[in-house]
């Protein structure tokens, strides 16, 4: 083969490659972000870093995320026995969309000993996208109940997105206007009911009577003519 037939061939094979690799391209990019979490607890204020992983894996037209702590971040000064906990946090959503989604989680199934750090089950809820393109989600606020008593741990650092998922929105799930149930067409109106119904059921009521009179007042008119003619 010659030389440029060769070099034509190469650089074939490699827009070929290149192309296969923007194929490829994941849907999603997930990262461990490291959170520095502020506590407010009922014994004061406490502070801890932890590493954040946020996967996500389509479930029917939304995603299922789970939300992992690598460390614990907080303590309590006694034990939490089997079921005294239970996590719960939020996630925020960016890029294409906005606002929080929560998620949620089972409590503890093993007893926590006193002043150790306090493992966080994996959490997890649906995102169901309203809007289509990239979305970030990053760690919001974790609210950990125990005991009675309710900690708040919030994001100071500003921590990057875990999760980055190119998502897209149901079709026709906005911008539609649901019909009236009460408002129907003519031919299968329903029947009213209500001082309306009432004027026109005395209406035909009446209308009845005055009939019967009628033919009252003309049979009796007959009646005498038939009887002077006797005459």
């Amino acid at each position: 083969m010659s030389y440029p037939k060769r070099t034509a061939a190469l650089a074939s094979v490699a827009a070929l490659a290149g192309s296969a690799v923007l194929m490829a391209a994941p849907a999603a990019r997930a990262e461990v972000v490291n959170v520095n979490y502020q506590c407010k607890t009922p014994i004061g204020d406490k502070s801890a870093v932890s590493p954040i992983d946020i996967k996500g894996v389509k479930s029917g037209g939304g995603y299922k995320l789970t939300m992992s702590w690598q460390k614990g971040v907080s303590s309590s000064p006694v034990d939490l026995g089997k079921g005294a906990m239970n996590p719960s946090a939020t996630i925020k959503l960016g890029g294409a969309d906005s606002g929080t989604m929560s998620v949620t989680g089972p409590a503890n199934q093993a007893t926590v000993p006193a002043n150790t750090p306090i493992k966080i089950n994996d959490l997890t809820g649906t995102y169901t996208p309203k809007k289509s393109g990239k979305v970030t989600f990053t760690a919001g606020v974790l609210t950990i109940k125990a005991l009675g008593t309710t900690t708040t741990c919030t994001p100071t650092n500003s921590p990057g997105a875990s999760l980055t998922l190119d998502v897209t929105a149901a079709s026709g799930s906005s911008g539609g206007t649901q019909s009236d149930s009460s408002t129907s067409d003519s031919g299968s109106a329903l029947p009213q009911t209500g001082p309306e119904d009432s004027a026109i059921a005395l209406g035909t009521l009446g209308g009845t009577v005055l009939l019967a009179g009628a033919a009252g007042a003309l049979w009796l008119t007959r009646r005498n003519q038939a009887a002077r003619a006797r005459r």
